[in-house]
């Protein structure tokens, strides 16, 4: 039968209950908090929860948006309260609940509620992006959410401050309002039409850096600003670069002023020194979740050194490391060891993985073969968007990948 988390602060329920399922045939694992619930579902990966909403630590609601934040609500949850309004059910049941049940439980109303989660089909697709309602820990996450929401009820653009270490894609994905529609305009080449917009209706446009928008991206910007409006989008861009120098740079100036009208400095990594282990765990747990990497989970030992490690390259980064370490680890519980192994420094005489000890026409050589494999990898192979990314002429690009020994992509008309 199936495997059911109950959690209910009160003893005699979650006697009570559980001895009801258990007579029916399943497996029952209790937990008396929201502290117990996270490390029981993290645990037990339960096939349905009962879900109490008044809870001394943390109340159900907060916990099943946790849940919902950080990719982790794929088992059908049933909300239970003796104090509950139909406000509170309507916001359970938009955030993800399936059932609504008033204490004291009917038990024939708790066998239906049962029944009808167990036979709802699992989850399907990946978990939404992971955002700042996931870190539910960190004091100046908690405050920086709760910023860009009040801002996201007042405006439809919003300017991220950054400089090494960003944590814009995070930011932006908390925004007000967002659904799971989302637009990086720095992925798109082409011009944005019509029906772009209609298919991101309700959702977040992105743009992690201003100005390495070429001027077609700034055009798509701007006929994407004049219509937010009418199809209810939000705008969030992000860049380390002053007004007044992305104005130096060619951008309009009518169109910077309506960008840096509302803005916002977030913390980087390096503020949040004490909240990556947080950051890490959640992170790795989105993975498992996703299902791109194996199930594991971190010594204290390895998030100490994750915690001390620097991150100029902020959020993306530490994703890309978190889940590189977890592809590259055989045990279950990845160690202080397996951290270093990816996060140690490079060997001495080397520079980012580059020999300095070479004469300069083979170390340019190298670093150049770095490049362009950076780059062919983050574009797919796409050599469209590697000639635009580069700056360089296709004929140009081409020759100067056959020189270095690299594999031109072949998907060059794609966008």
């Amino acid at each position: 039968m199936a495997n059911i988390l109950i959690v209910d602060d009160e003893m005699g329920i979650r006697e009570l209950l559980s001895e009801i399922l258990r007579d029916e045939g399943h497996d029952v694992v209790l937990a008396e908090n929201a502290g117990a619930a996270r490390a029981a579902r993290n645990a037990a990966r339960p096939d349905l929860v009962l879900l109490d909403i008044w809870m001394p630590d943390t109340d159900g609601i907060t916990l099943l948006k946790e849940w919902a934040a950080s990719g982790q609500l794929i088992m059908p949850v049933v909300m239970m309260s003796g104090h509950g309004t139909i406000d509170t059910a309507v916001e359970a049941t938009r955030i993800g609940a399936i059932d609504y049940l008033e204490k004291p439980i009917a038990l024939q109303k708790l066998l239906g509620a049962v029944k009808r989660g167990l036979q709802r089909p699992a989850t399907p697709g990946a978990p939404a992006p992971l955002s700042l309602a996931a870190f539910t820990r960190s004091q100046a996450l908690r405050e920086l959410r709760r910023r860009i929401e009040q801002i996201g009820e007042n405006s439809r653009v919003l300017l991220l401050k950054v400089g090494a270490g960003s944590i814009a894609e995070l930011a932006a994905r908390s925004v007000l309002g967002c659904s799971t529609q989302w637009v990086d305009l720095a992925a798109l080449h082409a011009p944005i039409d019509i029906s772009q917009l209609q298919g991101a209706h309700g959702g977040v446009v992105f743009v992690g850096e201003l100005a390495r928008l070429s001027r077609p991206q700034q055009k798509n910007l701007a006929f994407t600003l004049e219509r937010l409006d009418r199809y209810d989008l939000r705008m969030v861009v992000a860049t380390d670069h002053a007004q007044d120098a992305l104005a130096r740079l060619g951008w309009d100036e009518g169109l910077l002023a309506r960008l840096f009208e509302v803005s916002l400095a977030p913390p980087s990594l390096a503020d949040l020194r004490d909240d990556l282990p947080e950051l890490a765990a959640q992170i790795l747990l989105h993975l498992v979740e996703a299902g791109e990497v194996p199930r594991h989970h971190f010594s204290t030992a390895a998030l100490n050194a994750l915690r001390t490690h620097p991150w100029p390259g902020g959020y993306a980064e530490l994703r890309a490391a978190v889940k590189s370490i977890a592809l590259g680890t055989l045990e279950e519980e990845i160690s202080l060891a397996d951290v270093r192994r990816m996060t140690a420094p490079p060997a001495e005489g080397t520079l980012y993985g580059l020999p300095l000890d070479q004469p300069l026409r083979e170390a340019r050589e190298a670093f150049e073969r770095l490049y362009f494999e950076h780059h062919l990898r983050l574009e797919g192979g796409n050599m469209t968007r590697l000639a635009e990314k580069t700056g360089l002429e296709r004929t140009h690009l081409y020759r100067k990948l056959k020189q270095l020994g690299l594999q031109a992509g072949r998907r060059a008309e794609e966008s």
